[in-house]
C-alpha cells in the first residue's frame, strides 16, 4: 500500500522523446559493463545486476530530459547519469548502510583526483565509480572553457562530498530543518550538475560575465529545487521506508510542521510549483535586462535561451521518467501518451495550480493586523555591552547632522535618538574600541535611514529606473583602489556612504576591500528586487524570500565586517567550508526572522510592505496570521539550534585543520556571531521603532519633504538590524 496519493503536479511543458533512445540504451549498457558496474560485486556486495539496470532505464531519463541531443551527446549524457546513479547506490551499500563515516570520507577524497580543472588525470582508478568518472571527464571537459570547468568541478564535488552530510544525519538520527534541507539538497541532489550538462548538450556555455548574476543563479537553483522536490515525492517510499533515509522533503515537513504524510506531500508539491513559477518569472523579467546591462552579444543570448529551454525540457522529461521508472513509487500514476493527452495534462496542471499563483499577486496592502504578541525567542547567549555606548549615542547624532541625514524630512534628531542604533552596535560589538563602535553605529544609522527613505523615494511611483541610476552612483562612490570617486555625493545618503566607505575600506588590503565592495553591491542590487515585487504587488516565493532577505538585510556586508578582525589569521578557505557557510546562514536567518516578527505590524499595516516572513508563510501555507507566526517562530528556533549543532558537531573537523592561532580566531568569530544575535534581540526590545505607541507616533509625524534626491534605498547596511 502506498504511503500517500501522488499530488497534481504543475507541468506546463510537454515531454518529448529523443529519437536516439534505443542507441543510448545499447551504448550505456555496454559502457556500464565495461566499467564493472553490472554483476560485479563491490566488497562482497552486488550493486546492480542486469535486470536492475534495465528496469531503471537511465537512457529513457536522458532521452526525455534531452530530447534534442545528438546521438553522440545522448550517449555521453546517459553514461553520466548511469555513473551518478551507480555512485548513489554504491555509496548507499558501502557506507550509508554501515554508517562508516571515516571510510566514506576517504572514498570521496580520492574522487577529486579524477576531475582536474586543468591537466591530465594521473591517479589509477580502483573501483567502478573512479573508473567511470575518469572516462567521462576526459570525454566532456576538453571542449569547454576554464570558467565552465571550474563550475562543473564545483557542482560535481558538491554532489559527491555532501553525501557525508546525509550520512552524518543518518548516524545522528537528525532530520534537517526546511531551510537547511533546501540548501543542502541542492548540493547533494545533483541538479546544478545536471544544469552544467545541459550547457554541454545545447553547445552553449552561460557567459562568464553573467554566470554569477542573481538571474542565472535563480534559474539554476529553481531548476534544482524543482527537480529535487519532485524526486522526493516519487522516492519517499524507497528512501524513507526502505533505506532509512532522512534527507527527504516530505519527511522534513512532516516533522517540522507536525502534519500527516499526505499533507506534507501536498506542501512539498506546492513548494515545487512555487519554484517553477519563480523560474518562469525570472526567465521572463530578469534575464532580458541582464543581457542589456552586460552587453551580451546576440549569439550568446541565443545560447542562453537554448540553455533555459534545456532546463524546461529537463523538468518535463524528468517528470515523465519518474512516472515510468521502476525505481520510484508510480504504480497509480497516470501516464499519458500522445500529444493530445499531454495537452490535457498541461491544462489540468495550469488550472489546478492557478489559485496559488493568483494568491501571490492579490495581497491588499495596509491590511489591519492589530496588536501582536511576540513569541519567546530562543537565544541562549549572554548579552555583553560595550562601555562606550553613551558616547557613541552622541557621536552618531553629530555625524548624522554632519552628512545631512537629519535635514531631508525623513528623520529628525528625536527619531535618531528613539531608534537608538548605537544600542544595537554596543551589543553586537561589545569589545569594539570607541572609534570602532562609532563606525558600526554609523553603518547602522545609514542603513536604517536608507530603509526608510528608499520606499518613499522610488517605491511609491515605481521608479525602478531611478533606483538603478541611484545604485550606479552609490557604486561609483566606492572605488576599490581608493581613488577619487567619479561622482560627487549629492544627498545625505551618498555623503554618508562616501564617508563610511573611506573609513572602513581604507585600512583593508585590496583583496578584502574588493570582497567588502562586492558585499555592498549585492545588498544594493537586492533593493531592485524589492522594488520590482512592489511594482507587481507580488509576495515572494518562500525560498527566494529567505535567500534575498539575507541580502536586503545586509548579511553579506555584516559578515565581511565581522571578518575584518581576523584578516591574515583565519584562512579565507575556512569561510568556504560547508560548516562555516551553514553557521553563517543559520545566524543570518535568525536575525532576519527575528526582525520580521518584531516589524510585522509596522510593515504590513503601516507601510504596505510585502517582504516579511510572516506574510510569506501566510501566503504559501494559506494559513492564519497566528499559525504563520508559529511557523516563523519555529523556523527561528530551528535555525538557532542548527547553529548550536554546527558549532558542537561539525566545526571541530574544520578547527582540526587549523593552526593554534587560527583556531583561536575561529573561536572568537563564533563568539562574535553569538554577540551579534544577542545584541540584535536586545536592540529590538529596547528601541522605539516597533511598539504600538511608536507606530502611532510615526504615523502622526508625516515627513515635511523628501526632496529631489538622487540616492538610495532600503536597508542599506541594514547591517545587523533592519526595519
Amino acid at each position: 500500500m502506498q504511503p500517500f496519493e501522488l499530488p497534481v503536479f504543475y507541468m506546463p511543458y510537454p515531454a518529448r522523446l529523443n529519437p536516439n533512445l534505443e542507441r543510448a540504451r545499447e551504448h550505456s549498457k555496454a559502457w556500464a559493463y565495461g566499467m564493472d558496474m553490472i554483476d560485479v560485486p563491490q566488497h562482497g556486495v552486488k550493486i546492480w545486476d542486469e535486470s536492475d539496470f534495465d528496469s531503471h532505464d537511465y537512457a529513457l531519463l536522458c532521452a526525455y530530459t534531452h530530447p534534442d541531443a545528438s546521438g553522440a551527446d545522448l550517449d555521453l549524457v546517459t553514461d553520466w547519469y548511469v555513473w551518478v546513479f551507480y555512485f548513489d547506490d554504491h555509496f548507499l551499500e558501502l557506507f550509508k548502510r554501515s554508517r562508516d563515516l571515516p571510510a566514506a570520507r576517504a572514498y570521496l577524497d580520492r574522487l577529486a583526483a579524477f576531475m582536474p580543472v586543468d591537466g591530465e588525470i594521473t591517479e589509477e582508478p580502483e573501483n567502478p565509480v573512479e573508473r567511470g568518472l575518469a572516462d567521462l571527464w576526459g570525454r566532456t571537459v576538453p571542449v569547454h572553457s576554464l570558467d565552465f570547468r571550474r563550475r562543473f568541478v564545483l557542482s560535481t564535488r558538491n554532489l559527491l562530498d555532501e553525501s557525508l552530510w546525509e550520512l552524518a544525519n543518518i548516524n545522528e538520527g537528525r532530520v534537517a530543518n526546511p531551510i537547511e534541507y533546501v540548501e543542502m539538497r541542492r548540493k547533494v541532489g545533483g541538479a546544478p550538475w545536471s544544469a552544467n550538462l545541459i550547457e554541454h548538450v545545447v553547445g552553449a556555455e552561460v557567459p562568464a560575465e553573467i554566470a554569477a548574476s542573481r538571474a542565472m543563479i535563480v534559474l539554476r537553483d529553481t531548476f534544482a529545487d524543482a527537480v529535487h522536490l519532485r524526486n522526493d515525492i516519487f522516492s519517499y517510499e524507497r528512501e524513507v521506508l526502505d533505506e532509512g533515509e532522512l534527507s527527504n522533503g516530505i519527511l522534513v515537513l512532516e516533522k517540522f510542521l507536525g502534519i500527516s504524510t499526505q499533507d506534507a506531500t501536498e506542501a512539498v508539491n506546492d513548494l515545487l510549483t512555487s519554484r517553477l513559477h519563480q523560474f518562469e518569472h525570472t526567465a521572463l523579467t530578469e534575464v532580458p535586462p541582464l543581457f542589456a546591462e552586460h552587453g551580451i552579444d546576440p549569439a550568446s543570448q541565443i545560447g542562453v535561451a537554448a540553455y533555459v529551454k534545456g532546463l524546461q525540457d529537463w523538468q518535463s522529461g524528468g517528470h515523465e521518467w519518474h512516472m515510468r521508472s521502476s525505481r520510484y513509487m508510480n504504480e497509480k500514476a497516470h501516464v499519458h501518451d500522445g500529444l493530445g493527452m499531454s495537452a490535457v495534462r498541461i491544462v489540468q496542471s495550469l488550472v489546478g495550480t492557478a489559485p496559488q499563483r493568483v494568491r501571490s499577486f492579490s495581497h491588499v496592502p495596509f491590511e489591519a493586523v492589530g496588536p501582536i504578541t511576540l513569541p519567546e525567542f530562543f537565544v541562549p547567549f549572554e548579552l555583553r555591552m560595550s562601555p562606550h555606548l553613551d558616547a557613541a549615542r552622541e557621536n552618531v547624532v553629530t555625524w548624522a547632522h554632519g552628512v545631512g541625514l537629519l535635514s531631508e524630512g525623513i528623520w529628525d534628531e528625536q527619531a535618531i535618538r528613539d531608534y537608538d542604533l548605537p544600542l544595537c552596535g554596543a551589543g553586537i560589538h561589545p569589545e569594539a574600541s570607541p572609534e570602532g563602535l562609532d563606525l558600526t553605529s554609523g553603518w547602522l544609522v545609514w542603513g536604517t535611514y536608507g530603509d526608510d527613505l528608499y520606499p518613499r523615494l522610488f517605491g511609491r511611483n515605481g521608479d525602478l529606473a531611478g533606483a538603478r541610476a541611484s545604485n550606479a552612483r552609490l557604486k561609483a562612490l566606492m572605488p576599490v583602489e581608493l581613488s577619487v570617486p567619479s561622482v560627487l555625493p549629492a544627498n545625505a545618503l551618498e555623503r554618508g556612504l562616501a564617508d563610511l566607505w573611506v573609513r572602513t575600506a581604507g585600512p583593508l588590503p585590496p583583496v578584502s576591500r574588493r570582497q567588502f565592495r562586492h558585499a555592498i553591491d549585492m545588498m544594493i542590487d537586492s533593493w531592485l528586487w524589492e522594488l520590482d515585487n512592489h511594482r507587481l504587488n507580488r509576495i515572494p516565493d518562500p525560498v527566494d524570500y529567505v535567500e534575498m532577505r539575507r541580502r536586503t538585510f545586509g548579511s553579506d556586508l555584516t559578515m565581511s565586517l565581522a571578518r575584518i578582525a581576523h584578516l591574515g589569521v583565519l584562512p579565507e578557505a575556512t569561510y568556504r567550508t560547508r560548516p562555516m557557510q551553514s553557521l553563517e546562514n543559520a545566524m543570518m536567518d535568525c536575525a532576519c526572522l527575528l526582525n520580521d516578527m518584531f516589524s510585522y505590524r509596522k510593515e504590513i499595516e503601516f507601510e504596505g510592505e510585502l517582504h516579511n516572513a510572516v506574510l510569506v508563510v501566510r501566503n504559501f501555507l494559506d494559513c492564519s496570521q497566528e499559525r504563520a507566526f508559529e511557523v516563523v517562530s519555529d523556523l527561528f528556533t530551528a535555525r538557532m539550534r542548527q547553529f548550536e549543532h554546527v558549532v558542537d558537531a561539525e566545526l571541530p573537523s574544520v578547527a582540526a585543520e587549523l593552526s593554534e592561532q587560527a583556531r583561536a580566531a575561529l573561536d572568537s568569530y563564533v563568539r562574535e556571531l553569538r554577540d551579534w544575535i544577542a545584541g540584535i534581540l536586545n536592540w529590538h526590545r529596547g528601541c522605539h521603532r516597533y511598539s504600538d505607541a511608536d507606530l502611532r507616533t510615526t504615523v502622526s509625524s508625516a515627513p515635511a519633504r523628501v526632496g529631489a534626491l538622487t540616492g538610495l534605498g532600503t536597508s542599506a547596511a541594514r547591517l545587523l538590524v533592519a526595519r
